[in-house]
C-alpha cells in the first residue's frame, strides 16, 4: 500500500473519530496508530529500517514485530522522552495560578505600561504566561482583569481580548514546555535552548501581526461587555485580593525565567555543573520546586493540598494524548512516508507543505496539539540538515505556525474564548478565526525568510 494512502487513512481515522464520534483524542490516536500499523506492508517497514541505518537483520526483525507491539513501543518511547517535563510544566502552571504569581505578573505589566497601553500589557502577559501555563488557563486567569480594565476605560474591549489571544496562543504552539512544541522538538532532536529561542523569536512576529489585527478589528467593530455570573465572581475575587497577598514580581517570574536561563546556560557553557542544571528535566524540576514553594508560601492550605494533585491529574491526560500521538507518529514513519516526502527535494517547498498539512489537520480536528503531533510524525524521517538544507528548528516552526489556522466551532478553545468574553459565535468567527490565520501566515513567512538567510547549518 502506498505511504500517502496510509497517511491519509490514519488522518481520516483520527479526524472522523474525534469529530464524528466525539471520541477522546487519546483513543482516536491509538486506534489510528493500530489501523496504520496493521495495514503497513512488511516491505515498507523493511525499507524504513534500512533508511534509518539499521542492519539487514535489525530491519527484518522490525518487519516481523507484531503491529500492536510497534504501537506500544512508540507510545513508551514518547512518554519516556517528555512525560516528566509535561508533569513539571503542569505543576509550574498550577502553582503560579493558585499562589497569585500569575496575577502579580499581569498586574505588574499593567502598572508598568499604564491603562492607555493596556493592549500591549495583555499581549505581553499572554506571551509570557503561555510558556508554562496552558492557554485556556491563561485565558481564564486574565479575562477578569481585562473586564476590570474595560469597566474603568469604557472602551477597547475587543482589542484587549484579541491582544491576549495573540500573545498567549502563539507560545502554546511554538515554545516548550507546552506539549505540542515539546513533542516536535523531541521528535526532530532539537535542543530545548534552540526550540525556546527560535519559538520566542518567531512568536514575537506572530504576536505583532495578531496585535495589529486586534487594533484594526477594535476600530471596526464594537464588542459590548456582556457579563456572566461566573466571570463576575472571578473578577470580584481577583480585585478583592490585596497586593500584599501576592508574591513579589521578581519572585513570581522565577518559575518561568530560571528554567529557561538554566537551559540556555547549559547549552552555551557546557561545564559539568551547568550541563547538569541545564538538562531540560532538571531545569523544569527546579522551576516546579519554586512554584510549589510559592504555593506553600502565598496560597491557602487547601490550595496547597489540592493544587499539586490536580496539576498531576491534568498532566496525566496530556501525557496520554502525547504518548498516543508518539505511537501514531512512529507507525507513520514506519510506512516509509519520510522517503516519499524526501522527494520534495526543493527545500523551499518543505516548509509550506508542512504548514499546510498541519493547518488542514488542525482545522479539521480542532486540536493544535494533535495536528502538530501528526505532522511531526510524517516529517520526522527528513528532519535532518543534510536533507532540508537548514536547521530542523525551522521545520518545527512551520509546523507550529500551521497549528494556528483555523480556530472555529470544532475547537474547544474557541468556545472558551467566546463564552468567557461574552462573544457570540458570529463575533468569534469574524475576529478570533482570522486572528489565528494571520498569526500563522506571518509565522510561516518569517520562518521561510529566516531559513533562507540564516540556515544555521
Amino acid at each position: 500500500m502506498n505511504p500517502y494512502i496510509l497517511l491519509l487513512t490514519g488522518m481520516a481515522v483520527v479526524i472522523s473519530l474525534i469529530l464524528g464520534l466525539r471520541l477522546h483524542a487519546f483513543l482516536a490516536l491509538i486506534i489510528a496508530a493500530l489501523v496504520v500499523a496493521w495495514l503497513t506492508p512488511g516491505d515498507l517497514i523493511h525499507q524504513y529500517g534500512l533508511a534509518r541505518g539499521m542492519s539487514e537483520a535489525a530491519a527484518r526483525q522490525l518487519q516481523g514485530t507484531f503491529f500492536a507491539d510497534r504501537v506500544a513501543e512508540g507510545f513508551g518511547r514518547t512518554v519516556g522522552q517528555i512525560g516528566l517535563m509535561i508533569a513539571m510544566a503542569s505543576i509550574i502552571g498550577e502553582g503560579m495560578l493558585r499562589s497569585g504569581a500569575a496575577d502579580r505578573i499581569v498586574r505588574s505589566i499593567l502598572r508598568l505600561v499604564g491603562e492607555e497601553r493596556a493592549p500591549r500589557a495583555f499581549v505581553a502577559s499572554g506571551f509570557l504566561l503561555g510558556i508554562p501555563v496552558f492557554f485556556d488557563t491563561v485565558f481564564y486567569l486574565v479575562i477578569p482583569l481585562i473586564k476590570a480594565v474595560r469597566l474603568r476605560s469604557g472602551r477597547h474591549y475587543l482589542w484587549y481580548i484579541l491582544a491576549l489571544i495573540a500573545g498567549g496562543s502563539i507560545t502554546h504552539s511554538l515554545v516548550p514546555p507546552t506539549p505540542g512544541p515539546l513533542f516536535v522538538a523531541a521528535e526532530f532532536k532539537i535542543s530545548m535552548a534552540m526550540m525556546i529561542g527560535m519559538g520566542c523569536l518567531i512568536g514575537i512576529f506572530c504576536s505583532a501581526g495578531g496585535y495589529l489585527f486586534a487594533k484594526w478589528a477594535d476600530a471596526r467593530w464594537n464588542l459590548p461587555l456582556r457579563e456572566s455570573p461566573e466571570s463576575l465572581a472571578r473578577m470580584e475575587s481577583l480585585m478583592a485580593r490585596d497586593e500584599s497577598e501576592l508574591p513579589w514580581t521578581w519572585l513570581a517570574l522565577q518559575p518561568i525565567l530560571l528554567p529557561v536561563l538554566l537551559i540556555a546556560l547549559g547549552a552555551s557553557f557546557p561545564t559539568p555543573v551547568l550541563k547538569a542544571l541545564g538538562d531540560k528535566n532538571v531545569a523544569l524540576m527546579i522551576g516546579a520546586t519554586l512554584a510549589v514553594w510559592l504555593l506553600y508560601r502565598w496560597g491557602t492550605r487547601e490550595e496547597f493540598e489540592t493544587g499539586i494533585r490536580e496539576a498531576l491529574v491534568g498532566a496525566g491526560g496530556i501525557i496520554l494524548i502525547t504518548g498516543a500521538g508518539g505511537a501514531f507518529g512512529t507507525v507513520l514513519q514506519q510506512t516509509h512516508i519520510g522517503g516519499m516526502i524526501e522527494k520534495l527535494q526543493a527545500s523551499a517547498a518543505i516548509l509550506p507543505v508542512a504548514f499546510l498539512l498541519t493547518a488542514a489537520i488542525r482545522s479539521s480536528s480542532g486540536s493544535a496539539t494533535v495536528a502538530m503531533i501528526t505532522t511531526a510524525g510524517a516529517f520526522s524521517g527528513m528532519a535532518r540538515p543534510e536533507i532540508l538544507g537548514f536547521h530542523p528548528v525551522y521545520l518545527a516552526m512551520a509546523i507550529g505556525c500551521g497549528s494556528k489556522p483555523v480556530s472555529w466551532l470544532n475547537d474547544s478553545a474557541f468556545w472558551i474564548m467566546t463564552r468567557m468574553s461574552g462573544m457570540t459565535e458570529k463575533e468569534g468567527l469574524k475576529t478570533i478565526s482570522p486572528l489565528m490565520l494571520i498569526m500563522g501566515l506571518v509565522g510561516i513567512i518569517v520562518t521561510m525568510i529566516l531559513a533562507r538567510i540564516f540556515p544555521l547549518v
